[in-house]
């Protein structure tokens, strides 16, 4: 059942990412990097964020550390480009969780933070944490899209269900 939960969970993660940037196609280059009063700015830094938070947390799982140090660190200027990356690890965790077993699912994350200081949270719930962080970063750009007369697409986890004929 949490391997179900936490695969449907990813697969959610890519789908609202799609529908994101589907949507985000609308908006003009200079909307798109000007301040919109986020806490990452503008669309693209969130966006920008949301890909440094997914690697971050990805290099975790798979210990092999990712070496920001900040999480507003500029990871791609180029929004073509960065719409690409954020496609490639949204399918990536897809993965990671189809090749988890219960064991690993069970067991416990144990990584240090970006400040150095180690942590020790369980595998399965830190993974539901990394695509909830999306959900509320994708809700704030959502805010935004409809702040500059642009539809906002329907991103509900349901909707996904939905679709998915679950």
């Amino acid at each position: 059942m949490m391997k179900a939960h936490c695969l449907s969970m990813a697969r959610y993660h890519g789908w609202a990412f799609e529908r994101l940037l589907d949507a985000l196609d609308g908006v003009s280059d200079g909307d798109f990097a000007a301040d919109a009063g986020l806490f990452f700015g503008s669309l693209h830094g969130t966006l920008n964020h949301l890909l440094l938070g997914d690697l971050v947390w990805f290099g975790r799982f798979v210990g092999q550390p990712h070496p920001a140090r900040s999480l507003a660190q500029q990871i791609e200027a180029d929004r073509s480009a960065l719409a690409a990356r954020v496609r490639a690890q949204a399918a990536r965790w897809i993965e990671l969780v189809d090749g988890a077993d219960a064991a690993l699912i069970g067991s416990r994350l144990h990584y240090a933070n970006m400040a150095g200081t180690p942590c020790d949270t369980p595998w399965a719930a830190t993974l539901l944490h990394v695509f909830n962080h999306g959900t509320h970063h994708r809700g704030q750009m959502s805010a935004v899209l409809t702040r500059l007369g642009q539809p906002a697409p329907e991103m509900d986890y349901v909707y996904f269900l939905r679709e998915q004929g679950a």
